[in-house]
C-alpha cells in the first residue's frame, strides 16, 4: 500500500483548522462575548480586554474617571457568573493618573494597608479623604467581601485600586 503525502497533508491542516477555529469560536461565543457586552454596556467603560483561564479571569479595563468600580466588579460577578464561576477576578487598568496622584498614593498607601491589616475598613475612606483635603483630588473608597475598590481622581486624571481583603495576597504594595 502506497501512502499519498497529499491528501495526508491536507487532512491534518483540516483537522487542525477545525479543531483550532472550534475552540477559538467556543471562547468568542461563550466565554468571550459576554463578559464583553456586560463590560462594553456598563457606563464609564472605553475600552475591555479578557483573558480567560482555568482559575482566572484577568480583564484590563479603560475606564474613565467617573467609573463605578464597586458597582462593575459587582456586575461582571453577577451577570457573568456563567462564565466567571469560581474563577477569580484580576483586573488590570490602563494607567490616566498623574504625577500628583501617584505622589497622593504614595502618602496614603501607609494608611490604607495599615487599616486593612488591623480589618478597620471604614478607616479607609477617612483617611483618604483626610490626605486629600486642600489638595482637590477626590476619593472614593467601597468594598465588597473580596476586595477593597478606591478611585482616586483629579480633574481628568485617575487612578484605580482594587486590593484583596486577604491579607495574604495584600496589594496594596504593588
Amino acid at each position: 500500500m502506497k501512502l499519498r503525502p497529499l491528501p495526508i497533508i491536507i487532512t491534518v491542516v483540516v483537522s487542525v483548522a477545525v479543531l483550532f477555529g472550534g475552540l477559538f469560536f467556543y471562547r468568542q461565543t461563550t466565554l468571550q462575548g459576554p463578559l464583553q457586552k456586560i463590560v462594553s454596556n456598563y457606563q464609564g467603560v472605553n475600552n475591555a480586554h479578557f483573558n480567560i483561564t482555568r482559575d482566572q479571569v484577568d480583564l484590563k479595563l479603560d475606564l474613565k474617571p467617573n467609573v463605578n468600580l464597586a458597582d462593575l466588579a459587582d456586575k461582571i460577578s453577577t451577570e457573568g457568573k456563567s462564565v466567571v464561576g469560581t474563577r477569580t477576578l484580576k483586573f488590570d487598568f490602563v494607567d490616566h493618573s498623574s504625577d500628583k496622584l501617584n505622589q497622593y498614593w504614595d502618602k496614603a498607601m501607609f494608611s490604607v494597608a495599615e487599616a486593612m491589616e488591623n480589618k478597620r475598613y471604614t478607616e479607609i475612606p477617612v483617611k483618604l479623604q483626610d490626605l486629600a483635603k486642600g489638595t482637590g483630588i477626590q476619593t472614593k473608597a467601597e468594598m465588597d467581601t473580596k476586595n477593597v475598590y478606591i478611585t482616586l481622581t483629579d480633574g481628568s486624571s485617575s487612578k484605580f485600586l482594587v486590593l484583596p481583603r486577604d491579607p495574604g495576597k495584600m496589594g496594596v504594595w504593588e
